[in-house]
């Protein structure tokens, strides 16, 4: 056997380097870069190694360089999911705070089945100068780290204590981040003795290999079941999760809706599975729902469920379905095919949609009730225009948050991309926003993660180079994580934000005070004499703070002001900031919530606002229900 001599780090760079995916017969790079931020525990290792790798234009493995490490790993997610979970990234960090750093961002691309691989460095293998610099002790295990803290958050989690372990370890890795139900964080925590240790690895290590993405297809008799399910219902309705579009089974649920007239609704993660402007669109469906799909889910006899998790928002914390439903789930995890007592179609969304369209072919939803889904879909049409308009005389006033969407609507075309993932702005993006292409409407909210748009946004710019990309934040989110914006600088990648100064947590200010909170602690202003923050607005200057990072920043103060401001941002080749201040109480508020969701408020109180959400909550909470 012919064998290399090569360091742990060395080999893990080469190895990676040959890793490839396949799936309908295009090949697709596996790992594409490594993203790295280096301290003690991993520059003498894998640092040592990208170095020797190179790092021009045709290195195995390029390199950039982050600010933070949990927004690394946003970045790399971002970037995972623009390209179909077909592309990933790693990330990788010292031991210590560098480490804990990634848990964050590992739950988030677990949450949200996103692939992404996480090489922290850990203590020594040999435990020889134990305890080492940011060493976590442990009196009863000697074998703990503080990289255990990524287990839980991690669908695959090795520490490499031997060179030859590695292999194993990496090969587990790539099944992992390539199996399209097993999919999340896959954590090598590598010793940093290790690391630099040489072995003789076998070249067949090094081989090009290739993962195929399988697409499993449905069992026949399930399928028949599912087709005469389809068939008896009066009231069929389909919830489009993201499993739709990590398959890229747009075009198969298209011709689904045209075959069967049966109406789309998406969750967060499955906006644009269809165009916004498709008949059978309805829009998103459960608490950020629209009033014609939540409607719809209220009636219908039969839910179709393609690549969901059913969470909470979809649900409306099990008060959106009614008793009588019955469920039908396409789905390529078990685990999420049998939720709510489904008939489970455990196959890949568009193996299994294909094959549920061709054993309906002759079968369609009755007139009536196309039309009814019809009218009900023209009248939040109607809501859309509304929200988004600028109103008489208001052109040269502050913009509503609302406003703000139906600006920057007016401005990016069919190939731009729009991400989000906290605040008041995800919920108002999934009742209003036009979905115009299937790749357009980028949501996390499987975590809802404040911090994720900036970093993700320039993942989605490097998988997608030729797309426009805007990430929308409010303040608090931009506060929570900018430093990204000096690498968008750094490497030039052309990112656009947009930053809503609403002075606080607005969308969290709403819900205390829904829930008897008061609004307790969620706004930007100084203290009151009463230890409250309900003084002056703080004196921040965001867009001085973005301009400093190295942004082109605009500043708009009113409606035909940010128009232009988005414009000349979405021309600009520089990374660029809109800034723009909102209207804290619009002539025309975003569209309420057209379901309810479960956010348990105090059982006792001595006060009057508690007590209020309390008598409101139970009278909420009486019509859940569980789907057996």
């Amino acid at each position: 056997m012919t064998t290399v001599r090569l360091t742990v780090a060395q080999a893990l760079v080469r190895f990676l380097a040959a890793q490839y995916t396949e799936r309908d017969g295009q090949r697709h790079r596996l790992i594409d870069a490594c993203w790295g931020i280096f301290g003690h525990g991993n520059v003498a290792g894998l640092g040592q190694a990208l170095v020797e790798s190179g790092q021009g234009p045709d290195a195995p493995l390029p390199f950039h360089q982050g600010r933070n490490e949990q927004a690394m790993v946003h970045a790399a997610v971002g970037f995972a999911r623009q390209r179909g979970r077909l592309s990933a990234q790693a990330v990788t960090t010292s031991i210590g705070p560098g480490a804990t750093n990634l848990v964050t961002g590992a739950a988030l691309a677990t949450v949200n089945r996103l692939p992404v691989l996480l090489l922290p460095g850990d203590i020594f293998a040999s435990r020889v100068p134990d305890p080492v610099l940011q060493q976590l002790e442990v009196p009863y295990a000697g074998d703990i780290s503080v990289n255990d803290a990524l287990r839980p958050v991690s669908r695959y989690f090795d520490r490499v204590l031997r060179p030859e372990a590695l292999v194993p370890a990496a090969l587990q890795a790539m099944r992992v981040l390539t199996d399209p139900a097993e999919v999340g964080a896959v954590t090598l925590a590598l010793p940093q003795d290790v690391q630099t240790e040489a072995h003789d690895w076998p070249e067949e290590f090094f081989a090009e290999r290739i993962w195929r993405v399988a697409r499993p297809v449905p069992e026949p008799e399930v399928l028949a079941l599912a087709a005469e399910a389809v068939r008896g219902a009066r009231r069929p309705l389909l919830v489009a999760g993201g499993g739709i579009h990590h398959s890229e089974a747009e075009e198969a649920l298209r011709a689904f809706a045209d075959v069967t007239g049966v109406p789309v609704a998406s969750t967060q993660a499955g906006k644009g599975s269809l165009r916004h402007d498709h008949p059978c669109d309805v829009g998103g469906i459960g608490h950020t729902g629209t009033a014609v799909a939540d409607e719809l889910a209220r009636a219908a006899d039969l839910v179709i469920g393609v690549g969901t998790r059913y969470t909470d928002f979809t649900t409306a914390s099990g008060t959106l379905f009614p008793a009588t439903a019955r469920f039908l789930n396409l789905n390529v995890a078990a685990f999420d095919g049998h939720k709510l007592g489904a008939l489970a179609v455990v196959a890949d969304a568009r193996a299994a949609l294909e094959a549920l369209t061709g054993a309906l072919r002759g079968h369609r939803v009755s007139p009536d009730y196309e039309a009814e889904y019809r009218r009900g879909k023209q009248a939040w049409e109607r809501t859309v225009a509304e929200a988004f308009a600028p109103h008489p005389l208001e052109e040269k006033a502050r913009p509503s948050q609302t406003q703000v969407l139906g600006a920057l609507d007016s401005v990016v075309g069919d190939e731009d991309v729009v991400i989000n993932a906290a605040g008041s702005m995800p919920g108002d993006l999934h009742k209003l926003w036009r979905v115009r292409s299937p790749r357009q409407y980028h949501v996390e909210y499987g975590y809802s993660c404040m911090g994720y748009e900036i970093p993700a946004a320039i993942g989605v710019r490097l998988a997608a180079p030729d797309r426009p990309v805007w990430a929308l934040v409010g303040d608090g989110t931009y506060l929570m994580l900018p430093t990204e914006i000096v690498t968008a600088v750094q490497e030039g990648v052309n990112i656009n934000i947009v930053l809503v100064q609403n002075h606080g947590y607005a969308s969290i200010g709403g819900l205390s005070e829904q829930t008897g909170g008061e609004r307790f602690g969620t706004a930007y202003r100084f203290r009151d004499a009463e230890g409250g923050y309900t003084g002056e607005v703080l004196p921040v200057d965001l867009a001085a703070n973005a301009a400093s990072l190295g942004m082109e920043v605009y500043r708009a103060a009113t409606y035909d002001q940010l128009r232009e401001a988005l414009a000349a941002a979405r021309a600009s080749e520089r990374p660029s900031c809109v800034h723009v201040e909102t209207e804290q109480d619009p002539a025309v508020p975003a569209p309420a919530p057209q379901a309810w969701w479960d956010v348990a408020v105090a059982e006792t109180s001595q006060r009057p606002a508690a007590r209020r959400a309390r008598e409101e909550y139970e009278r909420q909470r009486a019509h859940q229900r569980r789907h057996l």
